[in-house]
């Protein structure tokens, strides 16, 4: 009886440490154009992609250019998610920002339910440069494994 709950937890545990991790990338996007003239979104891909099939090894005897087409590259099967823009007309509008926290609070609840864990988030700035710069976007990638 020892031997068969061992051969149990034996097998168990193989199962278990031989799963491979799959990651998922969440990005949100929140415009910081003046006026409220942007577009903010949460972007969540639904299509895979084999970094494999777009990726050519440069070498000192082979340097041969990547030809993978850009059209092969391109996702279209994905979940978008409208968020509000930071700035409205009258200047930086607070209320937009918690809107956009609950948004995000809830894609990140539901990414836990799925059984996805956070274990890291990066964010980036491309700020407006003056005055006649009308462009800036702030984006965070969230990104999840289970």
């Amino acid at each position: 009886m020892k031997k068969i709950i061992l051969l149990v937890l034996f097998a168990l545990t193989a199962i278990t440490t031989s799963t491979a991790q799959e990651y998922k990338v969440v990005t949100s996007v929140e415009s910081i154009v003046p006026s409220g003239l942007g577009r903010s979104r949460i972007i969540d891909a639904n299509a895979d992609r084999d970094f494999k099939e777009f990726t050519s090894e440069q070498t000192e005897e082979d340097n041969t250019r990547n030809k993978s087409k850009r059209s092969d590259i391109r996702v279209k099967d994905f979940e978008e998610t409208k968020l509000l823009n930071f700035y409205n007309v009258a200047g930086i509008r607070f209320q937009n920002i918690a809107a956009n926290d609950a948004l995000i609070s809830s894609k990140l609840s539901d990414m836990a339910q799925n059984g996805w864990e956070l274990v890291f988030v990066t964010s980036g700035v491309e700020a407006d440069a003056g005055n006649t710069d009308g462009q800036g976007i702030f984006i965070t990638r969230y990104i999840f494994k289970r």
